[in-house]
């Protein structure tokens, strides 16, 4: 009898062990899509990860990325989702160190290398390079980037920059501009 129960016991587990990890690979296919089109977001999303990895030099899966407007500009900010990670920590401090260096001359490589094409407003952000400041600082979690313009235009194309990436990343960021 009691065979019989660690039996059942034993295979009640792998079923939810099975359907963690399968629900983890494979996640429920969005309202209105259909099973093309999920599995056409899969993969790019995937390409992205992998894309990105390679671009920032971190594993995009222990860290989180959050892109913030503001009235001034905006912030790019990627923290590590494990506190004892300290080499992710210090992976992400570098990438947006030189993402603050990068930006400033213009240089906008590292996100169309992540995304495989020139996210929006990166066009406007290299012509109004001048009017843009782009600031690096640690965080407890990682890093962040605050960029700021007293420019309209080149605040319009940092807004349009920063919520393509905030729809990419699929951070759930607000795409509204928040008070500095």
């Amino acid at each position: 009898m009691h065979t019989k129960v660690r039996a059942l016991a034993s295979l009640a587990i792998a079923i939810v062990s099975f359907a963690a990890r399968a629900n983890a690979q494979h996640p429920a296919m969005p309202p209105g899509m259909t099973h093309d089109q999920h599995l056409a977001q899969l993969k790019k999303d995937a390409d992205l990860k992998k894309r990105g990895g390679l671009a920032m030099g971190f594993d995009q899966d222990k860290t989180t990325h959050h892109f913030r407007l503001s009235s001034s500009g905006g912030a790019i900010e990627v923290g590590i989702n494990d506190p004892a990670d300290g080499a992710s920590r210090e992976q992400i401090r570098v990438h947006l160190a030189e993402i603050a260096a990068e930006f400033t001359r213009g240089v906008f490589d590292t996100p169309s290398a992540t995304h495989g094409e020139v996210p929006p407003g990166v066009r406007t952000m290299q012509r109004r390079k001048n009017a843009i400041a782009y600031a690096y600082e640690n965080t407890p979690d990682g890093g962040r980037v605050r960029i700021t313009t007293p420019d309209r235009q080149a605040r319009s194309a940092v807004h349009e920059f920063l919520r393509y990436q905030i729809r990419e990343h699929a951070t759930g960021d607000p795409l509204t501009v928040a008070k500095d």
